[in-house]
């Protein structure tokens, strides 16, 4: 029987009012501390990921805890370096049609405007005012443009750094970090918290595995599809929108304006284009009722409704990452509803009705670890 930790009841009022108070003063403080608390998620998140390669390294090479966790980042740098750099080379590639584009686009226009002046009785003179003006206007917000998107860029690379080093020093102080929340759940409930770590290293693991696996698949598959259609640039294409489709909802319509723009830009035809936007609906209609329950799904039980307002909460709070990290910290605060007990309403709450019991945690090896001696 599962164990779980106990506190006292109280009104009901009582607990509304603390509910409120929490949810409202933990909702602003989230928000204050998101250039903090943003890398931070993303690197114990990392750290859950890269936690197994750290301790293969202890345990069979002998590695020093801070080497472990270095070469675990280091790998995990890498791997990443090494998508940007096949989607680099491909951009890079792709600056070679630069001109075709242009002539693409000023045929376009034109036709568009042929279009415009036989529909709406519009000349050419007065469509070539209006587009005067509008890029007069653009070029003069051009430099705080460009400055926002420097400041953009600047703010990325922050990002990414302090998330490595934040992923580093959580393998490093792994078990100093177990050590403490066991003394904050006081000695007797330290097979509880150990049971908990364990669920949300088994959780937020498969999770992870199985949204890279559905990003592998869908970018493998359009890569092929799109190289059978002869459509120019295909890697990149399927590349794309494979990274795209894990931003929830806006990736795959973001993804999408991009192959259709590509495809545009190499004077492929309306056809090609067509076939594209074919394709990218289908695999994502595919993503979504087959691949997503199946491999994502399964390994997250939260009831849709709690994982629509959660990525929509997400948002407001911390954009584009707040989507990202919504549904893993759903999960954590459900396994931790589950084992407190006077929390346990909430933990049903954010279920699913055919939540199924997970395979039981190593709750031994994380006490075994903790209680290692330090390397």
């Amino acid at each position: 029987m599962m164990k779980t930790l106990t506190t006292q009841a109280g009104p009901f009022y009582t607990k509304l009012a603390m509910i409120l108070i929490i949810l409202i003063a933990g909702g602003y403080l989230c928000i204050l501390g998101k250039e903090v608390l943003s890398p931070l998620i993303f690197a114990m998140l990392i750290a859950i990921v890269l936690l197994p390669i750290a301790s293969f390294l202890e345990r069979r090479f002998k590695f020093h805890r801070s080497a472990a966790a270095g070469v675990s980042v280091l790998l995990m740098i890498v791997f990443v370096g090494l998508i940007f750099y096949m989607v680099g080379a491909q951009i890079a590639d792709l600056g070679s049609d630069w001109p075709l584009f242009k002539l693409q686009l000023a045929a376009s226009l034109k036709d568009f405007q042929h279009w415009i002046s036989s529909t709406f009785h519009v000349n050419m003179a007065k469509q070539m005012a209006y587009v005067n003006s509008a890029t007069s206007d653009l070029l003069t917000e051009s430099t705080s443009v460009i400055g926002a998107t420097v400041l953009s860029v600047s703010s990325m690379l922050l990002f990414l750094v302090f998330t490595m080093i934040n992923t580093f020093f959580m393998l490093f102080y792994r078990r100093h970090i177990v050590r403490f929340l066991v003394v904050v759940c006081n000695e007797e409930n330290a097979m509880v918290v150990y049971d908990i770590i364990a669920q949300v290293q088994y959780i937020i693991r498969k999770y992870i595995v199985g949204l890279l696996l559905e990003m592998a698949i869908v970018a493998t598959v359009l890569c092929i599809v799109f190289w059978l259609l002869g459509i120019k640039y295909a890697m990149l294409l399927g590349i794309i929108t494979g990274l795209f489709n894990i931003i929830p909802y806006i990736g795959i319509f973001t993804a999408l304006l991009f192959s259709i723009l590509v495809t545009f830009a190499t004077a492929a035809g309306t056809t090609k284009i067509l076939l594209v936007l074919v394709a990218v609906v289908i695999m994502h209609l595919i993503d979504s009722n087959v691949l997503l329950p199946m491999i994502v799904g399964s390994k997250v039980k939260i009831n849709g409704l709690i994982t629509l307002l959660g990525v929509i909460i997400g948002e407001m709070m911390w954009g584009i990452p707040g989507m990202f990290l919504s549904i893993p910290v759903i999960a954590i605060a459900k396994i931790v509803f589950d084992r407190v007990e006077s929390l346990h309403p909430w933990g049903f709450l954010l279920g699913d009705e055919k939540d199924e019991q997970q395979p039981p945690p190593l709750k031994q090896e994380i006490a075994d670890e903790t209680n290692a001696t330090p390397a």
